[in-house]
């Protein structure tokens, strides 16, 4: 059995002990491995700004991330919520990235470990445009900066605690 298979069975198998009967695709989208659901049933995966949703993706990327080759992560989404809201972030990084050619230093976050990475694939689409997270780990920002582009943890300044900090904007 191949990894997607594997990993369609084990979301269907755990998306049933839920109580959800909902039907698993698994897709190869390049930069990840979309895991998408479907079916009646998916709206409670979606409550409570799609908590269920995030915790099965968490679920998934502990079960499987060590059996892939590369450092891609599995994109778990439900109805296409997740899709949705990565279209809302990359739009509003390239909101931020204009802003920053006319107004300067702008900020965004606290974001998520997938976040973050989706801002720095949308930053780095702009050869003029760069981004850097800076502050904590676990919630950490994106800097935003011309003209290189510049993916790494920086120390522009620290976080103001150890579970927030600041994205910022510049051009």
């Amino acid at each position: 059995m191949d990894l997607h298979e594997k990993v369609r069975e084990f979301t269907k198998e755990t998306v049933a002990a839920m109580g959800l009967p909902l039907e698993v695709a698994v897709v190869d989208a390049g930069d990840n491995i979309r895991v998408e659901l479907s079916g009646a049933g998916g709206e409670a995966l979606l409550r409570r700004k799609a908590e269920a949703l995030e915790a099965l993706q968490q679920i998934v990327n502990t079960a499987f991330r060590r059996e892939l080759k590369d450092d891609r992560s599995f994109a778990v989404d439900c109805m296409d919520y997740r899709k949705a809201k990565d279209a809302e972030l990359k739009q509003m990084a390239r909101f931020m990235m204009e802003k920053a050619r006319t107004a300067g230093p702008q900020e965004m976050g606290p974001l998520n470990p997938y976040a973050r990475r989706l801002v720095h694939l949308t930053v780095a689409e702009d050869p003029q445009m760069a981004s850097e997270s800076i502050g904590a780990v676990a919630l950490s920002t994106r800097a935003l900066q011309r003209p290189a582009i510049c993916c790494k943890p920086s120390r522009l300044r620290p976080a103001r605690d150890s579970i927030s900090a600041n994205t910022v904007v510049s051009a």
